[in-house]
This record gives C-alpha cells, sequence and structure tokens, in this order.
C-alpha cells in the first residue's frame, strides 16, 4: 500500500472532554443569576410594603404633608396667597376627596385669601359633584372664589362651578365647552346576546327591585318608573342649584336650557351660564379685585402617595382587578356626566 495514501495515515485522537470545568461555568452563572433575582425581588417586595405603610399612615400626618404647596405664579415673595384648585378629568374617588383635602386647605389658610377654581371635567358622579359643590358653599362664606374654566365643563363640571355663589364671577376660555345639565345613569342591555348564547342570568333576591338594572333582561314599567323618579330627583336638584346661583337665570330659563346640550363659551355667555370669557389670568386679575389684593402669590397643591406611586410604571400586581371591574359595572350610578356612557378612565 502506498505511503501517500490517506487510509494508511494514523486517525488523529479527539481532544480529551472537561465536562467538570463546562459544569462549574455554568452552574456558576446560574447561581450567580439566580441571588441577583433573589436580591431584586427582595428588594422591590421591601419598597412595595414601605409605600404601602406609608400610604396607610399618610392620614396621620399634617395637612402640609397630605397637601404640598407649591409656587404657581404672581409675586413669589408675596404673604398673601391665593389658592387655584383644579377639577380635572372625571369627577370620582380616590379625587374626589383629594379636591376636599384642597378646599378644606385653603379655608384653613389664613394666608389665602382668595380661591381660584379651574375646572376641565366632563363631570362625574352626583354624589361626588355635590360634595365638592357643598364644601365650596363653605368656603365662599369666608373667601371669594372665580372659576376659570379651560377646554371642558360640562354636566358636574358646571355642576361644581356654582359653589362660587350668585356673586362669584365665572370665567370661560374661547374653546371651553360647557352646559350638558341632565343626568345619566348608564344601562347596557345584552338580553339578545345572552340568549344567542344561552347565558341565562338567575340571581336570588329579596325584592322585584333588588336587579332592577339587570342588563340580561328587558326593564319592567315599575322598575322603569323607579329609576326616572330617582334620576329626576337627581335632575331637580342640579336645576335648583344652578338656580341659586346663577342671578341672571331664573328657574324656567334654566329648564330651558337643560336639555343636555353643550354650549360654546359665546352661547354659554349669551343663555347666561357664565359671566365672561377670558383665561385664567384674566379669572386671577377679578379674584385680586374681588379680595381687595394689589399683589398676592398663587399656589397650588400637590398630593403623594400611593396611588400615584404605583400608577405609574411600577404596579403592584393585582389578580383581582377584572373582577372587581365586572362587579363595579354592574353598580348603579346616577351621573352628571358629558358623555354616552359610563367612560370613566380619563382622570388626572
Amino acid at each position: 500500500m502506498s505511503t501517500s495514501d490517506p487510509a494508511s495515515k494514523p486517525a488523529t485522537a479527539p481532544a480529551a472532554p472537561q465536562p467538570i470545568i463546562i459544569q462549574q461555568r455554568v452552574g456558576g452563572g446560574l447561581v450567580a443569576r439566580l441571588m441577583s433575582w433573589l436580591f431584586a425581588t427582595l428588594l422591590m417586595g421591601s419598597l412595595l410594603v414601605n409605600l404601602a405603610l406609608f400610604s396607610i399612615h399618610s392620614d396621620a400626618l399634617s395637612d402640609q404633608s397630605s397637601a404640598t404647596e407649591t409656587y404657581h405664579s404672581g409675586d413669589r415673595d408675596a404673604t398673601t396667597k391665593i389658592a387655584l384648585i383644579q377639577i380635572s378629568g372625571t369627577i370620582m374617588p380616590p379625587y374626589t376627596e383629594r379636591i376636599l383635602q384642597n378646599i378644606k386647605h385653603a379655608k384653613d389658610d389664613d394666608h389665602v385669601k382668595g380661591v381660584l377654581l379651574v375646572v376641565d371635567s366632563p363631570g362625574g358622579l352626583v354624589s361626588d359633584s355635590h360634595q365638592i359643590y357643598h364644601r365650596l358653599t363653605e368656603l365662599r362664606e369666608k373667601k371669594p372664589i372665580v372659576v376659570s374654566m379651560q377646554s371642558l365643563a360640562a354636566s358636574g363640571g358646571y355642576y361644581v362651578a356654582m359653589g362660587v355663589g350668585p356673586h362669584g364671577k365665572i370665567y370661560a376660555e374661547p374653546t371651553t365647552w360647557t352646559g350638558s345639565i341632565g343626568v345619566i345613569i348608564p344601562r347596557y342591555n345584552v338580553s339578545e346576546l345572552a340568549n344567542h348564547w344561552g347565558v341565562k342570568s338567575e340571581p336570588l333576591k329579596t325584592g322585584k327591585f333588588k336587579d332592577a338594572l339587570s342588563p340580561f333582561r328587558e326593564m319592567s314599567p315599575d322598575e322603569e318608573a323607579l329609576w326616572k323618579d330617582i334620576m329626576n330627583q337627581a335632575f331637580d336638584q342640579f336645576l335648583q342649584v344652578i338656580d341659586d346661583n346663577r342671578a341672571p337665570l331664573d328657574r324656567p330659563a334654566v329648564e330651558k336650557l337643560a336639555t343636555g346640550q353643550i354650549y360654546t363659551a359665546k352661547d354659554a355667555k349669551q343663555n347666561g351660564l357664565i359671566d365672561e370669557i377670558g383665561y385664567e389670568e384674566d379669572a386671577i386679575a377679578e379674584l385680586k379685585k374681588a379680595a381687595g389684593l394689589q399683589t398676592a402669590k398663587v399656589v397650588t397643591y400637590h398630593h403623594l402617595g400611593l396611588f400615584d406611586l404605583l400608577s405609574g410604571s411600577v404596579q403592584a400586581p393585582d389578580t383581582s382587578a377584572a373582577f372587581r371591574a365586572v362587579l363595579d359595572a354592574a353598580v348603579p350610578k346616577a351621573m352628571y356626566f358629558f358623555g354616552w356612557g359610563p367612560a370613566l378612565g380619563r382622570t388626572r
């Protein structure tokens, strides 16, 4: 056989494997990753626990801790202040409580000589709108209030503006939409869809009205009459609040405007729903005049709690959120709200 034949060459022995070294490297990396993950989990858990404790005990803190005052505009060195209280987004918890805290803060602060109520809201729950209005009526007994409407001050947003009283001024920007005077109780009828899919609702109840707003069946005449009466009482309250607080309007005039219609700033002024078309700075100038101030520092209030911190990029897992959302959707809600239904998402 020729020596040049490749088959005659001896085979090269393969390199010996090193299983021990490979296992040590993989094992070391795995342990490091596990330790890093465990440390990060403990750190995040500790952070969430501390935030929860902070939120739980926040009510025990001073008013200054629950409502932090910050400079907005005006004379920064002035001792006299104008408090700017903003009502934006849908009027509903937990924002209602913060607005009420801000009103109390401004009422109790002797350096605050007047309040500018800035409204940019489509309205919200009947009870929450009235709570804010009621606290504003108490505030105006001590200090003047002027309203500055921004892009939207409709339904409950207009309701709370009545807190200025018959002598308070309401300003609206040229592009403001306001009005939408009325009440809505959202209800959905999915009975045909349920029948199509073979879904039956058979609640155990103690009275015929206990499930009067069930979406799985048609309303009976008695149920419809019941809820219309409830709605009409809330509507009558809305009309009375406007009648009590808008000097240019009497009850028949209010009733004529209360069709649920939205009004532009121009139409609102023409119909006596607002006093002037202007901007925030115009409302501040009017408030200084009403309070007899030559100069003042305009301040606003901010809050920091667990809700704020967790509503950003860091959120605790909540496996019951979907279930609670379904239950909440079934709760009857009388609303002073501008819109087609319970669109409660736009809040700030």
